[in-house]
């Protein structure tokens, strides 16, 4: 292991980071601000509780997944998908660092920013709902494993992409749906029997179910399926991402 080979690619990703850390701060507070009107004002004066409890509570579990997950992705899918984009990805190649070296920096950065980004929307959820969080532990440790598998697949998504629109495409048309889909916003107790079997099938449910168990004591289901979901989800990332090195797929075919 080179530490020093983490920490350059590290560095470099970060301080691209907070270059525009006014933006990357301000642009999360605005759109919780606005999720928070329209989703816990207008819908919420009509959704009085949700499981016993506030609606405008419960949206927040839902959406610092949702902000976390997409901010994740994208960091990372840029972080390596740019040096391949103009032949700086060949000098890190031949640089005397394994594989694993160059994930955990690309990797541990993008991971790093989202935690950063889904700790201000919790800060910031504070000042338009009473918050309370009943397993403070769990959900530092749902948070993190959730920055680090969706940095796993933001990279892999990064070596896929051929174009900055293949970029874009499975951030916009698969995450962001699914997560809409999970349960952020809502309880999948709330639809009718056969969408609660059909919601099942969609991973981003017990990631949102788990992440607002940390909060609540509550959860759409059991919370071993929680962390066995997200621990599958990880191991499934970390096997591609081997085989893509030890292939060369996208990177030096």
């Amino acid at each position: 292991m080179n530490p020093y080979a983490v920490r350059a690619i590290f560095r470099q990703e970060m301080g691209r980071f907070f270059r525009t850390i006014m933006q990357s701060m301000i642009s999360p507070v605005i759109s919780t601000s606005l999720y928070f009107v329209v989703f816990g004002a207008a819908i919420g004066s009509r959704i009085d509780m949700v499981e016993d409890i506030s609606y405008g509570a419960f949206i927040v579990p839902g959406l610092i997944m949702l902000t976390v997950m997409t901010q994740a992705t994208a960091n990372a899918s840029f972080a390596i998908f740019f040096p391949k984009f103009i032949g700086a990805i060949y000098e890190i190649l031949s640089a005397p660092i394994n594989f694993v070296e160059i994930v955990l920096g690309y990797v541990g950065a993008a991971a790093v920013k989202a935690l950063f980004i889904g700790l201000i929307i919790l800060a910031t959820s504070f000042l338009f709902v009473d918050l309370t969080i009943a397993h403070p532990v769990a959900m530092v440790a749902f948070l993190v494993l959730t920055c680090i598998s969706f940095a796993l697949l933001g990279f892999i998504i990064g070596i896929w992409a051929g174009n900055f629109e293949q970029l874009q495409l499975i951030p916009l048309l698969v995450i962001t749906p699914l997560v809409f889909l999970g349960g952020s916003f809502y309880s999948i107790t709330m639809l009718p029997p056969v969408w609660q079997t059909v919601s099942m099938f969609n991973p981003v449910v017990y990631l949102v179910s788990g992440f607002r168990w940390s909060f609540f004591g509550t959860a759409d289901v059991p919370i071993l399926a929680s962390l066995g979901a997200i621990a599958l989800f990880a191991s499934l990332c970390l096997a591609m991402v081997w085989w893509i090195f030890r292939s060369g797929w996208r990177i030096r075919q």
